[in-house]
């Protein structure tokens, strides 16, 4: 059942050293601050508890993965301070994910949108339906990914992050994102997923926990300068909301 909170829900579950992780919000899993915030906790506290080894995210729901950030949020937006912390919502995330001790799966439903792709992209294997098809609209409203940008490039390539950000309209399917190298796999049906995603997480915890930590390092090398890197594009980003085109351009979105 999907939550009706507005600042949506977080439920960690926790079984066989695999910790689930759902997320959701009534307006297609996008992410309010709070929820954001809630997120960045969990991922910092599940790095540290020797109960668990491998993480899974997922979402509620059957036809959505993330609408990305909260729209509501996002027009309320009045000076360069809020823009900038509400930016650095998504920033702290993708930073947590980088820097947990624990590998993440992350398991993808259905359609992904804008910060949502950014943590597609800042997780160590996604597992993925033929609905999950992908879109950073950013752009079409006078902003742009560029909190989520080094995530999606270090994933799949600048190629693909330009692709994806100029063609700000256009969904790209689920088999174009497993070529490009942000899906591991991509599965018909549900079960199917969901069958694949427990399979590898309970292959994933039978190995030993400190090889695994290590090669997270690995994978994540040469990134320790995000700390700042993504609080300076989020600076960008909450300047640009400020505009006219994009309180114009989301005014339109709103009247829609």
């Amino acid at each position: 059942m999907n939550t009706t909170r507005q600042n949506g829900s977080l439920y960690t579950h926790i079984q066989n050293k695999i910790a689930t992780v759902e997320f959701g919000h009534p307006a297609s899993n996008s992410f309010p601050s709070e929820l954001l915030a809630r997120l960045t906790n969990e991922l910092n506290s599940l790095s540290k508890n020797q109960e668990v080894s491998i993480i899974i995210l997922k979402s509620e729901g059957e036809k959505v993965f993330c609408a990305g950030a909260s729209f509501d949020e996002l027009v309320a937006i009045k000076n360069l301070e809020e823009g900038k912390r509400f930016f650095s919502g998504f920033a702290n995330v993708i930073n947590a994910m980088r820097t947990c001790e624990k590998l993440i799966i992350c398991r993808v439903q259905g359609k992904t949108v804008g910060g949502g792709v950014g943590l597609l992209a800042a997780s160590d294997y996604v597992l993925a339906t033929e609905q999950a098809a992908i879109k950073l609209s950013e752009i079409s409203i006078g902003i742009g990914p560029f909190v989520i940008a080094p995530p999606i490039e270090r994933k799949m390539g600048l190629a693909a992050l330009s692709e994806l950000t100029l063609d700000a309209t256009s969904w790209k399917n689920a088999y174009w994102a497993k070529e490009k190298g942000l899906y591991a796999n991509v599965f018909e049906t549900l079960k199917e997923l969901d069958d694949e995603v427990q399979l590898l997480a309970s292959k994933l915890v039978s190995y030993n926990p400190d090889s695994l930590r290590a090669i997270k390092k690995v994978f994540w090398q040469n990134t320790n300068h995000w700390n700042e890197l993504l609080m300076e594009r989020a600076e960008i980003t909450g300047k640009l909301v400020l505009s006219d085109f994009t309180k114009n351009a989301l005014a339109n979105f709103s009247n829609k």
